[in-house]
């Protein structure tokens, strides 16, 4: 026998012995990916979303996993660094081979990433058929992918109801309205929707002002300024879009200049729980924020749920351990899991192709009320709650809707009903 042919013989004969023990490993497992910041400006809120997907992760696979497999997560760090979102992403979908991917928080990162998990793969490249991301952030809308749910809120379940909230008896029948905001996808977008919206309601342009400052901004001092005249009246409100760690010396320098909650109210887009534990909270009471969940959500499976979140931090050692709170995106991150693990198990497949039509319409319990995916638009029906921030970082649910908001993918306020109806067919 020559040398090649004897090469060959011990390779098949190699392959032959290792395969079977492979694909025995790859058999009881299935991989998912985890996309979040864990460093840089986002870190803030991102760590979080993290920390609870492997949570879930871990009860999933307590219970015997999925379809009879173990899930690996995959965690990466695109450490806020919108294009690498979608290099990450890439490498999970076909270095890691990732059934689906838990992850993203702004807009912009979302944004970077979308053309990759709306790509075309072969079953070389990804075995389940493709990419399927499941974001767990509030965000401006106008967007309806295939391969994306939306967990978190639309405009229509955050922004719209927050202002009216303020315009009402109940929110001080404000009349002027301050738009301060990240300067990038997300602020932008959901200004235009506001700003829209007010106009339609008869607020004079000149009584809407906007303003943008970038990622990791710290010096508020002139911005506080110019909203302390804006609100001399007493008619005015903030309705803040600042993400990441900028919220710190935001509230800190509103805070410094006598700017109270009675004087000037913070709706806030992007702060919850989570943020408030590296703020001065007691200056903050009364400042608001409009959600579809908070920690302070009187319902057992709630509580549950905030007590299991706390003792897994603890007993994996993460920052702050115990004390650690859940809020609107944690919640948001958490139920995803257990969204994809029923499509999953409903299909009856990992493929994602199956797995997305299951997605479409499914009921579930969430740890703050039992809620749903919309059959058609990939978005997550919710309730509005609008909440004022208390002394120990928590938040009084001073109002709420009767009821689960049907998402709105794109905005009625910046489109026709014709455009609407193409924008949101089923895709």
């Amino acid at each position: 026998m020559s040398k090649g042919l004897l090469r060959s013989a011990c390779a098949i004969l190699l392959a032959m012995l290792v395969l079977p023990a492979a694909m025995a490993r790859a058999e009881g497992t299935v991989k998912v990916g985890v996309l979040h910041s864990l460093s840089g400006t986002m870190a803030i809120s991102e760590t979080s979303l993290r920390d609870v997907v492997l949570m879930a992760v871990e009860e999933i696979n307590a219970k015997g996993g999925v379809l009879g497999k173990q899930i690996e997560p995959v965690v990466v760090d695109p450490a806020s660094n919108w294009p690498l979102f979608a290099e990450k992403a890439k490498e999970l979908i076909v270095k890691d081979q990732v059934a689906v991917t838990f992850g993203c928080w702004t807009s912009v990162s979302r944004k970077s990433a979308l053309p990759v998990f709306e790509a075309k793969y072969t079953m070389a490249e990804n075995p389940y058929g493709g990419g399927l991301l499941f974001y767990p952030v509030q965000y401006e809308g106008e967007e309806q992918s295939h391969n994306v749910f939306y967990t978190g809120a639309s405009p229509n379940e955050q922004l719209i109801p927050a202002a009216e909230y303020m315009m009402s008896k109940d929110g001080g029948s404000k009349t002027k309205f301050y738009l301060l905001g990240t300067d990038y996808v997300f602020p932008r977008t959901a200004n235009k929707v506001l700003k829209a919206f007010l106009l339609s309601k008869g607020v004079p342009a000149s009584s809407i002002a906007e303003e943008y400052t970038p990622f990791g901004h710290s010096d508020y001092q002139t911005i506080v300024s110019r909203i302390k005249a804006f609100a001399k009246d007493g008619d005015a409100c903030v309705l803040s879009t600042i993400n990441g760690d900028s919220n710190v010396p935001f509230y800190k320098e509103f805070a410094n200049q006598g700017l109270t909650a009675d004087k000037c109210p913070i709706m806030a887009f992007s702060v919850a729980e989570d943020e408030l534990r590296s703020m001065e909270t007691e200056k903050l009471v009364g400042h608001l924020a409009a959600w579809n969940y908070y920690q302070s959500i009187d319902r057992p499976e709630n509580k549950t749920f905030v007590a299991a979140f706390k003792a897994y931090c603890a007993s994996h050692k993460l920052p702050g351990g115990s004390d650690r709170v859940t809020d609107d995106p944690i919640e948001a991150a958490y139920f995803g899991v257990y969204v994809w693990k029923a499509a999953v198990e409903k299909a009856g497949t990992f493929e994602v192709e199956k797995v997305i039509p299951a997605v479409l319409g499914l009921k579930f319990d969430a740890p703050g009320c039992p809620k749903q995916m919309d059959a058609v638009n990939h978005h997550t029906w919710k309730p509005v709650l609008i909440g004022s921030i208390r002394a120990d970082g928590q938040f009084d649910i001073i109002w709420k809707t009767p009821g689960l908001v049907h998402p709105d993918s794109f905005s009625p306020y910046l489109h026709t009903p014709e455009e609407l109806k193409k924008l949101t067919a089923p895709n």
